[in-house]
């Protein structure tokens, strides 16, 4: 497939405001248990919403420019009872809303105890204003993800892998930007971050080589002989039929070489885990914030590199006839 910048934008920048949105709610969650202190509402959790809130919206822009007309972008969520992307259509701006809320709510300090609970901070608003908020960042991966998983003729995404990815790596990124951003406004969390991170970005890592020694293995069920019908084993394709380019030949296939395909893996693998995960390492043990921000923006780096290969890497069936020119 033709990776299209503004989609490999869209997924890799809404799933680092997820992932970071999460965070924040662990905290929460993780305070109503007193297993971790209680944090300032304006500064962490009203700021750290803010910052998502610009990710997410960051994401929902560049989705955009995929579009060949804008305008008509309402019309995307009118297939929600059988399409997945619409249903991320639906969802996107329900998790900007929630976040939106449960931010103001910090901001403006309202922790009304909704159901009379003994425990103020389980009955909060603000507490379930996250647990919606989360819910429905849960909802939208899930969303984003199946819109490549549910494509039973692309091999390569058609797999719960294509799921669990988008989850984890979206969620390993908020948690790096988390670390990151605690180092400023809440500098005791920073050691819990920092280790979430490393944590999640170890899970990525082994559900993606999983992926990849998935896809490296795959038989794909059709081929040269079934798509016209002759068994010989032997059927080299001599012209596609059109004397030029068209849109087929142009957004189903990148036009890149095995050696330029095989060169972004490595890239990926090297700067979403390898390089992440030496850095907060070395900034754990040398308390230097700096790192932690380092962090961040090299594994967003390989997040779109790893982006671009996902897409890449997926053949679409239509190829077989158009091989001559991809």
């Amino acid at each position: 497939m033709h990776p299209a910048f503004s989609v490999i934008f869209l997924t890799t920048l809404i799933g680092a405001g997820q992932g970071l949105f999460l965070a924040l709610f662990v905290v929460q969650a993780l305070g109503v248990a007193d297993a971790l202190p209680p944090q300032d509402g304006v500064t962490f959790y009203a700021a750290g919403s803010l910052i998502a809130l610009l990710l997410l919206g960051g994401g929902l822009i560049a989705s955009f420019f995929h579009l060949g007309h804008p305008e008509r972008a309402w019309r995307s969520a009118a297939m929600w009872r059988t399409s997945w992307l619409s249903r991320e259509v639906i969802v996107l701006p329900a998790v900007m809303g929630a976040i939106f809320v449960y931010g103001m709510l910090h901001y403006f300090g309202d922790d009304t105890n909704l159901f009379g609970l003994a425990n103020p901070q389980l009955g909060a608003l603000t507490f379930w204003a996250g647990v919606a908020g989360a819910l429905l960042c849960i909802a939208l991966f899930v969303c984003t993800g199946m819109i490549y998983a549910c494509l039973k003729f692309i091999e390569e995404w058609h797999s719960p892998l294509t799921l669990i990815n988008y989850t984890l790596l979206g969620s390993a990124s908020g948690f790096a930007l988390a670390t990151a951003f605690s180092t400023y406004v809440a500098p005791g969390l920073v050691q819990f971050f920092a280790w979430c991170t490393l944590v999640l970005t170890l899970l990525a890592f082994v559900f993606r080589a999983a992926s990849l020694i998935r896809n490296k293995h795959i038989r794909h069920m059709s081929n040269l002989q079934t798509a016209i019908g002759v068994k010989h084993s032997k059927i080299q394709q001599k012209a596609q039929g059109a004397m030029g380019g068209s849109f087929n030949t142009r957004e189903f296939f990148h036009g890149k070489s095995a050696a330029f395909l095989k060169s972004i893996k490595w890239i990926f693998l090297v700067l979403v885990f390898v390089v992440p995960v030496l850095l907060m390492l070395i900034a754990l043990s040398a308390q230097a914030s700096a790192l932690f921000m380092l962090v961040f923006l090299v594994q967003y780096l390989g997040l779109i590199a790893e982006r671009w290969f996902f897409f890449a890497q997926a053949k679409h069936p239509q190829n077989l006839y158009y091989q001559t020119i991809s």
